[in-house]
């Protein structure tokens, strides 16, 4: 049970960091930040970033995984991942691009990737 939490958790964060890696610049770029640097800077801040991600999300793996005495398969694993991915790129959206808002479609497209979660775990 730990392990499961603690792998959860840690994908958590790890998606935290890839979300800014993927789609922070968007709005240092937005903010005038980032506005002159040249895609390779940013690339390279967003590698930055990424390394933290696979510092959380590997061990995340490796603890949550079944053949090392966690609690989920490499599917369940997978399927947890993405579904945080979603529930934290919707957080950073809502928050940091105000002007993205979530629609009925958002919401019934949630619905349906939570259920492929509980999907993955029936027996």
């Amino acid at each position: 049970m730990l392990k499961g939490i603690l792998s959860v958790l840690m994908l958590i964060a790890s998606n935290v960091f890839m979300t800014f890696a993927w789609y922070g610049h968007l709005k240092l770029q937005e903010m005038k930040i980032s506005e002159g640097w040249p895609l390779i800077v940013v690339i390279l801040f967003s590698w930055g970033l990424a390394l933290f991600e696979y510092m959380l999300q590997v061990p995340a793996n490796r603890i949550g995984f079944v053949g090392n005495g966690g609690p989920f398969n490499l599917l369940q694993l997978k399927i947890i991942q993405e579904a945080i991915t979603l529930i934290v790129f919707t957080v950073f959206t809502v928050v940091l691009f105000k002007g993205q808002p979530l629609q009925w479609n958002h919401f019934v497209s949630f619905v349906l990737i939570l259920g492929a979660v509980v999907f993955a775990f029936l027996k």
